[in-house]
């Protein structure tokens, strides 16, 4: 059973962006996404604060966030690396099961990755992830580089949009047609 203690939280500014950003969605009427939490079970809490100081994971999530857009099932996670090279152990199984079953009900399963070192977001296509996690699997890299990304799927900010994705999901769309 996995751990949590209060040492930071990894990602946590990439969610506030990104959910800052579904939240402007929602009011524009673009797209309904639901942060999911993490179910936790805590273990020690802090008398005065009452803030949760250790906790056990509950049992295994999915994905981070979940919803529609424009009628579109979405499903993603959101990961940060350091370096230019992301180790797929950030990615685990029971997500990529997870994604894959998303996909075969006909919606749309990615990630949004943040290189922190290059300060860029990218949108990783679910058949993207996958063929990394095969090669993976069949004793390849544990890994992929910076390199192997498709840039053209870099995700900007807009006025009001730090992580505007609406536009790379039309675009793994018309790639699947």
């Amino acid at each position: 059973m996995a751990t949590w203690s209060t040492r930071g939280l990894r990602g946590s500014t990439l969610e506030e962006l990104i959910n800052f950003s579904i939240e402007k969605y929602r009011e524009r009427h673009l797209a309904l996404i639901q942060k999911i939490p993490t179910p936790i079970k805590p273990i020690q809490i802090e008398k005065e604060s009452r803030h949760i100081t250790l906790a056990y994971f509950d049992q295994k999530s999915t994905v981070d966030y979940i919803g529609v857009v424009q009628g579109i099932p979405v499903c993603f996670d959101a990961k940060e690396c350091a370096a230019d090279t992301f180790p797929l152990a950030n990615i685990h199984a029971h997500q990529m099961s997870f994604m894959k079953e998303f996909e075969q009900q006909k919606g749309i399963a990615f990630l949004l990755l943040f290189f922190r070192s290059r300060d860029e977001i990218y949108y990783l296509p679910y058949r993207d992830a996958e063929h990394f996690w095969n090669r993976a699997e069949e004793g390849g890299r544990k890994s992929f580089t910076y390199e192997e990304i498709d840039r053209t799927y870099r995700v900007s900010g807009t006025t009001g949009l730090p992580v505007h994705f609406l536009e790379q999901i039309q675009k793994d769309l018309l790639e699947r047609d």
